[in-house]
């Protein structure tokens, strides 16, 4: 299990300066709300002497519009997108699916017009990406969906050079080289499946196994 998130009181600070409540903020800070609660019941008000906690409560509700909470119906999403709205109070998949469902967005990559559904859940792999970089700016001239091959030549890469790294490491976990020894018997079983050779053919794909092939008897000088 990885380790749970640290935050800092500069963390929390920022998150109470961009929302209304403590679970604005934890939803800002992208952690449950008993998470953020451990941290901000910690840190202290250098003013008011009282926690960050308990400064940021806000019981009635003010200023949070009303589709907020679970129970509430959605943000109308033109309001998300013309930035009438805090885009911090909101899940950014959720935001994206929306743009799709409601048409704002085709679902397939703006640049190659990839739409391949993923055999394993049947979602298009698809990565929501701003032109200008800034994750706040819905506007429709500044958000396209792309592809990965696409993300990775025109924008935003989905992985980052460490990661291409560790994939095209190779690790042989095998050990020590295994000296595999045919004997007559499977040698005439592979001779009757036509898999065995006397000479190799480096240019041959189907040279699977040959007279030469380490491990069985030694080529003669």
């Amino acid at each position: 299990m990885p380790p749970s998130k640290f935050l800092s009181k500069e963390d929390c600070l920022r998150a109470m300066q961009n929302t209304k409540s403590n679970r604005g903020a934890a939803r800002f800070l992208r952690c449950s709300l008993n998470h953020y609660k451990k941290y901000a019941r910690v840190y202290v008000d250098e003013v008011t002497g009282i926690t960050l906690y308990e400064s940021h409560k806000n019981l009635s509700g003010k200023g949070i519009p009303k589709f907020i909470s679970n129970k509430g119906k959605q943000a109308p999403l033109k309001d998300l997108i013309e930035g009438k709205l805090a885009i911090e109070s909101f899940e950014p998949a959720k935001i994206k699916q929306r743009l799709v469902f409601e048409g704002y967005l085709k679902e397939e990559c703006s640049r190659c017009g990839f739409h391949e559904e993923r055999l394993s859940d049947s979602k298009i792999p698809l990565i929501l990406q701003f032109k200008d970089r800034n994750r706040k700016n819905y506007e429709l001239d500044n958000i396209e969906l792309m592809c990965y091959n696409c993300s990775y030549l025109y924008a935003v890469s989905p992985i980052s050079e460490k990661q291409v790294i560790k994939m095209e490491h190779y690790i042989d976990k095998q050990g020590a080289e295994v000296d595999w020894e045919v004997d007559d018997a499977m040698k005439e079983h592979l001779q009757s499946l036509g898999l065995w050779k006397e000479k190799i053919d480096p240019t041959d794909g189907k040279n699977y196994i040959s007279e030469n092939y380490k491990g069985y008897g030694k080529e003669e000088n």
